[in-house]
């Protein structure tokens, strides 16, 4: 991949791509700012394919009984943590509830992930020097 361009990516649930281990799937989980508090839960996973790696959480927060909720990509280096049923992340609550909303239209366009990288105050995964995160996820 060339250092200024993102690759495409896709949700794990539209790709062949699966978890190692069933205890290393995050889909589902709660999601937790950095004092805990709950932000909302992990919908999807979006997967560069041709690297094998999970670059963003797609989590969906707010709303009540899923009406009104926003859904948002949250790079996966904002994850501090994981436990058996939460996903810590290194931001607030506040800060994801105005991150760039998910627009399925716009996802395929690289400026949209560099806007969520930059808004989350992260280099693009596509750039130069950038090492992936040691977590769970597939490898």
């Amino acid at each position: 991949m060339t250092a200024d361009k993102a690759p495409m990516l896709n949700k794990i649930s539209d790709s062949q791509q699966t978890v190692e281990t069933p205890e290393e799937d995050v889909r589902g989980r709660k999601v937790a700012d950095t004092d805990g508090n709950d932000i909302g839960k992990v919908e999807d996973l979006l997967v560069d394919e041709p690297e094998r790696k999970v670059r963003f959480l797609l989590v969906a927060h707010g709303g009540f009984l899923g009406f009104g909720e926003t859904k948002s990509f949250i790079p996966v280096e904002a994850v501090s943590h994981i436990t058996d049923d939460q996903v810590f992340i290194d931001q607030s609550r506040e800060r994801v509830s105005k991150a760039p909303v998910y627009d399925p239209d716009l996802t395929d366009e690289p400026q949209y992930y560099s806007n969520v990288y930059g808004y989350y105050g992260y280099a693009p995964f596509w750039g130069p020097g950038y090492v992936y995160p040691t977590f769970p996820f597939p490898r």
